[in-house]
């Protein structure tokens, strides 16, 4: 390899490897009889050297027949009562697209689309067109956002974003429920603070947002509900609901090490507009353990978290479905993970409680818990079976959200086999096809109703799964 070869090879292993360069002169010298000369490349620091898309998404097709009918029920899996396969969208799909780019001055961005279909459509869709008639779950754009790294006057182990995001989410490991999360439009920048991530956000969200008509007179109710009783909401001067932003103020911190694992702090302040002083603010807090299943073979996700005011669901999960007085004050605990027990057996587990300190969604004394496990045996590499059991429990004052006598309490088991067609047996192994057969059964048909169960205390769930990540 001759002198010029070698600077060549220098030159592009400088720009390639992310080295900060203002601006780079280099001279090639060709010596070679009458062409000597000196000849000069320029590089400009925010030259690109590194352009490309990556494509990520989920998809979940739910086939499921409830005496030969499909139904819109989740039989309370979102309220921690089951943890079966039988969520109700029929066709959900997700795409997930970055643009990455990198600089030669070390500059880096990431530009990050999420569009999801379906999520909560229940219904069995023909080729007809029928799903424009129905405004429920139709194509979305869920996030937006730009993020921007390496700035020489932030740090390289910085980086700021902008836009719309689910921001630091985290679910339970067989209910599935988002515990935590940060979902609006907002602005954030993260750091390494003692070699640890650090990070601060600003992120709002309206709870009207997607009203058909903007200038009616429509205001979501402590409830969930919408009304359109002038009596019930605050108006403004165009005689138009006023708006509720809220916004959350997000500081976290994660990755400490304990040895045995490491813990994830989140602490988030969060304000409503437009709401009396008893309604506007509130605070919640987390503390998560990510670690080995228990100090056995796999891994295991451990957090508990504090909620008052604005921030009593769950402390942490924040979004447009944010809101709560003084008396709201909660505390969560999860704890679930996947065990790898031989070579074909793994289980998958989660032990969760909701509940109130005083007051709940409105609700006096409200606690909900579940306990639940999923088994799985590896058939062969291509075959699996898998079986899941729950139990769970919801309780509040006499007279919570109008009940009274039976539906004041509710136990609600689940139990669930099912044969998994996949092209990996591994408990997370994907794209897969789940035949289940599924049966919920409640304590009291006054309890089977909250969960949709019209007829009796139970239910068979006949459906076919059938799931992809990629």
């Amino acid at each position: 390899m001759n002198k010029y070869t070698l600077l060549a090879a220098a030159v592009s292993t400088a720009l390639f490897s992310g080295a900060t360069l203002a601006e780079t002169e280099v001279a090639l010298d060709v010596i070679s009889g009458d062409e000597a000369a000196p000849k000069v490349e320029k590089v400009n620091g925010t030259d690109v050297i590194s352009d490309g898309w990556e494509v990520h998404g989920y998809a979940s097709m739910n086939y499921r027949m409830v005496d030969g009918e499909t139904v819109d029920t989740e039989f309370g899996k979102p309220d921690y009562k089951t943890a079966g396969t039988h969520g109700k969208s029929t066709n959900q799909v997700e795409f997930v697209l970055k643009k990455h780019t990198e600089h030669a001055n070390g500059v880096w961005s990431n530009f990050n689309v999420r569009a999801e279909y379906g999520n909560g459509n229940s219904y069995a869709y023909t080729s007809s067109g029928s799903q424009k008639d129905n405004t429920t779950a139709q194509f979305e754009i869920k996030e937006t956002f730009v993020e921007i790294g390496g700035l020489s006057y932030l740090g390289e182990d910085t980086s700021i974003w902008g836009g719309q995001r689910f921001l630091n989410r985290s679910a339970s490991a067989l209910s599935g429920e988002f515990w935590k999360q940060s979902s609006g439009v907002g602005a954030g920048i993260q750091s390494k603070l003692a070699g640890n991530t650090a990070g601060f956000a600003i992120v709002s969200a309206d709870p009207d947002a997607g009203a058909a008509d903007t200038y009616s007179i429509n205001c979501k109710q402590p409830d969930g509900t919408i009304s359109t009783n002038p009596n019930e909401c605050k108006i403004d001067k165009n005689g138009a609901a006023e708006r509720t932003t809220l916004t959350s103020f997000d500081f976290y911190y994660y990755g400490v090490d304990v040895g045995f694992g490491s813990l994830d702090f989140d602490v988030k302040y969060m304000q409503q507009a437009n709401q009396d002083s008893s309604s506007e603010d509130g605070i919640g807090a987390s503390i998560t353990l990510n670690s080995s299943y228990y100090g056995l073979d796999g891994w295991s996700q451990t957090a508990i978290a504090y909620g008052k005011g604005v921030a009593q669901n769950r402390g942490v999960n924040f979004g447009g479905w944010s809101s709560g007085n003084d008396n709201a004050e909660s505390i969560f605990f999860t704890s679930g993970g996947v065990v790898n027990i031989s070579e074909n057996w793994q289980m998958g587990s989660e032990l969760t409680y909701f509940g109130a300190l005083d007051e709940l969604f409105g609700a006096k004394d409200l606690k909900r818990y579940i306990a639940a496990v999923r088994p799985s045996y590896k058939v062969n590499e291509n075959f699996r079976l898998e079986m899941t059991a729950s139990y769970g429990h919801e309780e509040g004052a006499e007279g919570y959200w109008g009940r009274t006598g039976d539906a004041v309490e509710s136990d609600i088991m689940n139990l669930e086999v099912a044969t998994v067609f996949t092209v990996n047996a591994d408990y997370f192994g994907r794209p897969q096809i789940k035949p289940y057969v599924s049966y919920v059964s409640a304590d009291d048909e006054a309890s089977a109703k909250l969960i949709g169960i019209d007829d009796g205390k139970s239910e068979t769930i006949i459906g076919v799964h059938t799931e992809i990540w990629f």
